[in-house]
């Protein structure tokens, strides 16, 4: 493809650090082209309201590379084939409104969309794909839950982070003689618990991939106690689930919410350590600190890395495929085959193993 291109690039899901320099690259690399850009606002809202999008200029997104969340804002309700729409009455129902944004795509004269999100916001996109959108996806989210393609990027950021805190944690655990559990994000995943707890030398880790045993659990922190360790830190996936029990959730899927909304484990894992035990134990949950801030130096570069990648593969007319990392280079992959992975933690992983061997728990 030689023609020049007319393109635009939209960022849904959770926010991630990353996406600005994803935005950056999509930008750049079009313009080198002499391509012309544009940034749809919230998802999909901007192609039902094309107010909602803008011009993207190398001058707006010069240095956004460092800079954490998207300047094109992002949503997790915001499904078009799924659209909460309410009347001056208040009543909702949910409408598809695909159609409205193939014929505003067709209208602007778009010639393709870079669409950046996880499993949920790329399901959209292959969708749309089908619907005869030429779509080039791209991987993102902090969980690593995504098929296709070796790592996410904001992966590696949220790992940091929630390091950085589990660090912090011990000094404050000992000065206390506490137990400290700490919850963190990853939904059906425990690639962020395995890996920060890990590095910052937990004592449990509990994963969804793993359930657990909270007697196990309790034996491990006893064990450490007659050893002379009276403190100690738990970290817990928010998808975590003792054997036989359920996952414990905060809200529902309503309102356009293509998932529940987890949480509340580390709360009710603090509990049961406290009252077994007779330890001091205390919860934290993480939150949304792993979503904030400047990405990495493997963030930020696996971002422009793959922003590039999806400019190419418009150039080469490759839709209905996501980029992905496929160490140590950048590869295209089928958006239905990459959706069709749900990728989790393997239980006899060397990660798992690593563990294990330095003695970790991880309640079973």
């Amino acid at each position: 493809m030689s023609k020049r291109m007319k393109i635009c690039i939209n960022t849904g899901g959770g926010d991630a650090p990353g996406l600005n320099a994803v935005i950056e690259a999509v930008t750049m690399a079009a313009y080198n082209r002499q391509w012309e850009v544009y940034g749809i606002k919230s998802g999909y809202a901007g192609l039902l309201n094309p107010d909602e999008i803008i011009r993207l200029t190398p001058e707006m997104v010069d240095g956004i590379a460092s800079i954490g969340g998207t300047i094109l804002g992002t949503t997790n309700k915001g499904n078009p084939f799924m659209m909460p729409v309410c009347n001056a009455a208040g009543e909702c129902e949910q409408r598809d409104l695909s159609e409205r944004v193939m014929e505003n795509f067709r209208r602007l004269r778009f010639d393709a969309l870079v669409a950046v999100g996880g499993d949920g916001s790329l399901e959209i996109a292959h969708r749309f794909a089908e619907k005869g959108m030429p779509v080039v996806g791209v991987p993102k989210t902090i969980d690593n839950d995504m098929g296709g393609t070796v790592i996410t990027f904001g992966f590696d950021t949220a790992v940091s982070i929630a390091t950085e805190a589990i660090d912090r944690l011990h000094s404050t655990a000992k000065s206390h003689d506490r137990v400290m559990v700490v919850e963190v994000m990853g939904r059906n995943a425990g690639f962020i618990a395995l890996n920060s707890g890990i590095s910052g030398n937990a004592d449990v880790i509990l994963i969804p991939e793993i359930p657990f045993d909270i007697e196990k659990v309790c034996d491990k922190l006893m064990e450490n106690e007659l050893n002379g360790r009276k403190y100690a830190i738990v970290v817990v996936a928010e998808g975590a689930v003792p054997a036989g029990g359920d996952v414990i959730i905060k809200g529902g899927a309503e309102g356009g919410r293509q998932h529940v909304v987890l949480g509340g484990i580390a709360e009710h894992v603090a509990k049961e350590i406290s009252r077994r035990t007779g330890k001091d134990s205390r919860s934290l949950v993480l939150g949304h600190l792993q979503r904030g801030g400047s990405p990495t130096t493997f963030d930020r570069l696996l971002s422009l890395r793959f922003g590039a990648a999806a400019v190419r593969a418009i150039e080469t007319g490759t839709f209905d495929h996501m980029v992905a990392l496929k160490s140590p280079d950048i590869a295209l992959v089928p958006l239905g085959e990459a959706l069709g992975i749900q990728k989790r933690v393997a239980v006899e992983s060397d990660a798992v193993l690593t563990g294990r061997d330095l003695g970790i728990c991880f309640g079973d």
